[in-house]
């Protein structure tokens, strides 16, 4: 059932745009395939309807995915007739966040939370004596991570603005190119890449912000800009396949994109179209930065060649409007519609997260695992 806008507790900052609407036993997630025209909640009951709105994107960008799905099953269990044992709880909260997990499989920020959220409450249940024991501490937890992921976009933003002005200091203001959306939409509040952008904006080096359409979904175009807008942040849209020309007009001081999954050399997985952008960047001698939350980094993997990249319905590229639209290619013709593409580390010209910004160990990878226990 839907609901129109309100407000409603969040951990976001004041003033910014609001994807997660959570209180205690309710949470409410704005559709964001309707936007930029309609402004609309969802009402999330339990796992299933988390599950649902996580694959059909109306909750996308890999934080808000981890933080949508946790949350999801913390007011199912805070709604929960149960009368089961501490052991069957855990075994009911497992099964649950396996479930959720597989509806978004390349973002590695929603297998990151389920595994910490599974890890505490295999601690909790050594000494739990009721169930009731074992939800609140999951409810607990979920909760934290609403809070956690603002604090920790605020600071990307904080040590992304800061590294561009060092580096860029023979400018007196600085235009950005993103792509797809990492706002406050894409995550708790306040975002990753598009914070860098706020940051830049808040501190007065901002010139312009430049964000792609990214195509077939437009989340560009539907949602960064509606941000840009929202925010009151100089910005122009352009198409996906004008920014090589854009960056060759010399109009871009630097590129910053977020990420869905980073291995442990510092291949990135980000929406399809950023490598297309940082192979423009490289050519045209432009500074190009991805950043995202530690939380992004997967050290499981060697490199992007592990990543798996999920792949959309055919209907994104055969129809207008990301697929909900009248028809506009031929009958018949095959589709190959990849969500996510791989941008290799030797592309990429430092991480920015919220411990501080990774550079780069050798000309073609980071040290990333050293970076993380260094910053501990």
């Amino acid at each position: 059932m839907a609901a129109e806008l309100n407000d409603s507790s969040t951990a976001a900052p004041a003033g910014t745009l609001q994807s997660i609407c959570y209180e205690r036993g309710s949470l409410r997630l704005l559709d964001q395939t309707r936007l930029p025209l309609e402004t609309v909640y969802l009402d999330i009951k339990d796992s299933t309807d988390g599950w649902n709105a996580i694959r059909d994107m109306v909750v996308r960008g890999a934080p808000a995915i981890a933080i949508a799905a946790a949350l999801s099953l913390a007011v199912e269990i805070f709604n929960l007739a149960f009368s089961g044992k501490p052991e069957d709880a855990a075994s009911f909260i497992f099964k649950k966040l396996e479930y959720l997990v597989s509806s978004r499989p390349t973002a590695v920020n929603l297998s990151d939370a389920a595994e910490k959220l599974r890890s505490l409450i295999l601690k909790t249940a050594e000494t739990a004596d009721k169930a009731d024991t074992i939800f609140q501490a999951y409810i607990d937890a979920a909760e934290t991570m609403l809070v956690d992921d603002v604090a920790a976009n605020e600071a990307i933003g904080f040590h992304g603005a800061s590294h561009l002005r060092s580096h860029l200091e023979n400018l007196q203001k600085i235009s950005v190119l993103t792509h797809c959306n990492t706002g406050s939409l894409a995550t708790a509040g306040y975002g990753t890449a598009l914070g860098v952008i706020r940051a830049l904006q808040t501190e007065g080096w901002l010139k312009k912000a430049f964000c792609t359409e990214t195509r077939p979904f437009n989340q560009g175009s539907r949602l960064t800009a509606f941000e840009l807008v929202h925010e009151q942040i100089p910005a122009t849209l352009i198409a996906d396949s004008a920014a090589a020309a854009l960056m060759k007009a010399g109009r871009v001081n630097a590129v910053v994109v977020g990420a869905d999954r980073i291995a442990a050399n510092g291949d990135t997985a980000n929406k399809i179209g950023t490598y297309s952008l940082a192979l423009s960047a490289y050519h045209h001698g432009i500074r190009f930065y991805v950043a995202a939350p530690i939380t992004s980094i997967d050290l499981s993997i060697s490199s992007g060649e592990q990543i798996v990249i999920e792949e959309r319905s055919e209907k994104e590229l055969l129809h207008s409007d990301g697929g909900r639209g009248k028809q506009v290619a031929a009958s018949g013709i095959s589709v190959w519609n990849p969500a996510f593409d791989v941008t290799p580390a030797r592309l990429i010209t430092a991480i920015i997260t919220e411990k501080g910004v990774i550079k780069k160990s050798s000309e073609d990878a980071f040290d990333i695992q050293g970076f993380i226990e260094n910053a501990k």
